[in-house]
């Protein structure tokens, strides 16, 4: 090879290897992506699986960044996009194919955002909506889109919505054990995350619930079934709804977390302890993984189970 050419060689492998390692772009998170929606549409055909097509801003806004590393980057939600869908992205503020693309779905060049599920036809399969930008929201979309499609919506999923909605409310419970508390209160329809805390110098359970689920009443009545609620302590706003129970009801004052080490204790010693959990699943699995171990599995996502097989 004479001298030149090599050394123009040289020159072309820092560069070849820079290409090859290149970064995916922020704004499309860390989902792993199909660009070509004809090739998206024939995986569709074939699996059964929704199309979810992010039109997206890339490089783009400080928002689109953001819907980036917080929405799509979430690991649950991640792994949601790649095994119950086809993941499809389209750059809308490009010309070639992501403009072609663009034209034939009508969306705006230059624009936020935004999140449509197809069937293999290339049709919605919910209505098009503007300003979902929360990992709640897109979760609460993919679930109804996984319904309008007939196909099954897995745990973990609806979990991840309910723990990112906005109707969340908090309710405090004093018992003779928190480690019980949040076994008991877990296992509660409705009840999303637990912790063990301190309140008035006693032990308490602190519940996280979705009043579309179970109202405060009815979780109070679950919670004396399983003999977990000798008083509870609920925010100012909520004391007339329960203002005839026959329990020391009050507000909720000087709460304090426990230690690290008295949190979620069923957990301890089971191969689920070693998992990269979300407070939804860790307090489903912790309720349920002593006596119902399969049900505690199905809060699971299928790579979580995989590394319980190791």
């Amino acid at each position: 090879m004479k001298p030149a050419l090599f050394a123009f060689a040289l020159m072309m492998i820092p560069l070849s290897c820079t290409v090859a390692s290149a970064p995916q772009p922020e704004e499309a998170g860390k989902v792993h992506w199909g660009r070509i929606l004809e090739t998206a549409l024939s995986s569709s055909a074939q699996t059964g699986k929704p199309v979810f097509a992010l039109f997206q801003e890339i490089p783009g806004c400080a928002g689109c960044k953001q819907f980036g590393h917080d929405v799509m980057s979430n690991p649950l939600l991640v792994e949601a996009v790649e095994t119950e869908f086809t993941p499809l992205l389209v750059h809308n503020n490009k010309g070639g194919r992501d403009a072609e693309v663009m034209k034939r779905f009508g969306e705006p060049a230059w624009n936020y955002q935004v999140v449509r599920f197809l069937n293999s036809n290339g049709e919605d399969i919910i209505p098009r909506k503007d300003q979902v930008w929360d990992t709640g929201g897109i979760a609460e979309r993919m679930i109804a889109a996984l319904t309008q499609a007939k196909r099954p919506v897995p745990g973990y999923m609806t979990l991840l919505a309910a723990e990112h909605s906005p109707r969340l409310k908090q309710a405090v419970f004093a018992m003779y054990c928190f480690w019980t508390g949040e076994m008991e209160l877990g296992k509660i329809d409705g009840v999303i995350t637990t912790e063990a805390g301190i309140m008035a110098r006693g032990e308490v359970t602190k519940v996280s619930y979705d009043p579309a689920v179970i109202s405060l009443p009815q979780l109070i009545a679950a919670a004396e079934k399983v003999e977990c609620a000798n008083a509870v302590y609920v925010p100012s706003s909520d004391l007339a709804i329960v203002k005839t129970s026959r329990l020391n009801v009050g507000t909720i004052s000087g709460y304090r977390t426990a230690p690290a080490s008295d949190q979620k204790k069923q957990l301890g010693g089971t191969a689920a302890e070693r998992l990269l959990l979300s407070p939804a699943q860790a307090t489903k699995v912790n309720a349920w993984i002593r006596n119902d171990t399969p049900k505690a599995l199905g809060f699971l996502t299928p790579s979580q189970q995989a590394q319980l097989k190791r």
